[in-house]
């Protein structure tokens, strides 16, 4: 089977075939680093994240560039205004700080470190390189009241609008800018003159005087420098299709370079059936996520829609993702604790079949694999995990260590692709929301010693006893299950 996705520049599911045969260059937009991460930023990275673990695991080497926006009106905006203590923060200090608040949280959810990941501020010179390019093929001029600044000329380049299908004519003016000094409204800004009430250490010279970047030409200028003149796909959110990744596309090309091969584009997140924003106040911050569930457990959940879909938000949501990833790792644990009963040999095999680690691409069923290869359907990609815990739980019961050896070692197989496995390092040192390992283990001590207390009530035949500790744990959330090999507990 070949690697199917979804390109939104043909608007249709094709075959994907790199450039170059076992290599994949992926760029992705990244953060405007203006304001703390939330949902949204973070759905993003995971997606593409899940892209990079596939291809890695199918077999290719993989380039990710995520670049940062480090200057940017909104962050210029940003520092104007006082803290609370009355004092400003520099511009390049504010998007440093959120800089790293963005690394910590995609460290927190196990995204992979990008290839690398270029700031706009270190790439000026390339920009200004493209700008001048742009000027002598004819498709970027000065602007007309003596500024500074620079603009794309829309009207010059024919094929403008090709990414999402629309005609110059009706396309809305250009917001990045003023009109003043423009040949047309819907003309962009590639540089941006110095203003006065702006820090002068936000500008950099150029033929056409003081000024900084305009956003769309950073993307470019930092895709070009690390990937080449052409490469395999360029990501995103679905809100950047325009103007940003249309008039990324436009400059590219007039400047003479093939660029990205392929574009996708993930979905955006609703919260109580509402697109999130900031207008609607119903953002959801990373730092308040991360304070509800664990790590793994929000990773889970906003990886499991599939990438081009609407991922809704509810109060329920994280509560329903811990429970689906519970029932995964009880099953982890139990067969675990199977494995102590098994000899040694047995036990070896399926120790080994639960690690963590590199993903393995023959481990993986059939199932799992025809998903990812259509489009990354995580959904069903899920679904065929969740199927392998369900038969795996099932050989457990049997007391069949060959079936439970080979369905864990398919679990592992398909965590380690996801990057879900308990057992990986990243998650080390992780908690619940207001529980932390310690909780968890004195609730296990606790339930593992009623258990054994309705066991001994059951074998001397006292069933009342047995069912009212049954129930006690039952009224409390946890639930009891008796099976060949002894009595299982999960939380309801």
């Amino acid at each position: 089977m070949k690697q199917r996705i979804y390109d939104s520049r043909a608007q249709d599911v094709i075959d994907f075939a790199p450039r170059e045969a076992g290599r994949v260059g992926l760029y992705v937009c990244g953060p405007t680093v203006q304001s703390a991460p939330h949902i949204g930023h973070l759905r993003s990275a995971l997606v593409y994240d899940q892209m990079r673990r596939w291809f890695a695991a199918s077999g290719h080497e993989v380039t990710l560039i995520r670049n940062v926006t480090d200057i940017d009106d909104k962050i210029l905006e940003g520092a104007r205004q006082p803290r609370e203590d009355g004092t400003r923060e520099e511009w390049w200090a504010l998007a440093y700080r959120v800089e790293r608040e963005f690394t910590a949280v995609y460290d927190a959810l196990g995204v992979l470190p990008p290839t690398y990941e270029p700031r706009a501020t270190a790439n000026v010179a390339e920009m200004i390189a493209l700008i001048e390019r742009l000027i002598e093929r004819g498709h970027a001029y000065p602007a007309a009241d003596g500024s500074a600044s620079v603009y794309f000329d829309t009207a010059s380049w024919p094929a403008y609008g090709e990414l999402t299908r629309q005609r110059r004519e009706q396309m809305e003016d250009a917001a990045d800018s003023e009109p003043v000094g423009k040949r047309d409204p819907r003309d962009f800004a590639l540089w941006k003159a110095h203003r006065e009430h702006e820090p002068l250490s936000a500008s950099w010279p150029s033929p056409w005087g003081r000024g900084r970047p305009g956003w769309h030409i950073e993307c470019s200028a930092m895709a070009t420098r690390y990937l080449g003149e052409e490469f395999d796909i360029h990501g995103g959110g679905l809100d950047l299709r325009f103007p940003h990744h249309e008039n990324e596309l436009a400059q590219s090309a007039a400047a003479g370079h093939p660029f990205a091969r392929h574009w996708i584009h993930n979905g955006l997140v609703n919260t109580g059936g509402q697109k999130m924003s900031k207008s609607l106040g119903n953002s959801l911050f990373a730092a308040d996520l991360l304070r509800r569930a664990r790590p793994i457990v929000l990773r889970y959940f906003l990886g499991s829609a599939h990438y081009r879909s609407v991922l809704e938000f509810s109060d329920t949501s994280l509560d329903e993702a811990a429970a689906a990833f519970e029932r995964i790792e009880g099953f982890l644990a139990r067969a675990a604790a199977f494995a102590d009963a098994l000899d040694d040999e047995a036990a070896t095999a399926l120790r080994a079949a639960l690690a963590a680690g590199e993903p393995r691409a023959e481990a993986l069923p059939a199932a799992f694999t025809a998903a990812m290869l259509d489009d990354f359907a995580i959904p069903q990609a899920l679904a065929a995990l969740h199927g392998a815990v369900r038969a795996g739980n099932t050989a457990l019961d049997a007391g069949d260590a060959a079936e439970a050896t080979a369905r864990a070692r398919e679990t592992a197989a398909m965590l380690n692709v996801l990057g879900l496995h308990p057992a990986d390092a990243v998650w080390a040192g992780g908690s619940t929301a207001g529980e932390d390992e310690s909780a968890a283990a004195a609730l296990g001590a606790l339930v593992e010693q009623l258990a054994a207390e309705r066991a001994e009530a059951r074998a001397e035949r006292d069933f009342a006893r047995s069912d009212a500790i049954r129930d006690r744990l039952l009224a409390a959330g946890i639930a009891l299950e008796d099976t060949p090999n002894g009595t299982r507990w999960s939380l309801t």
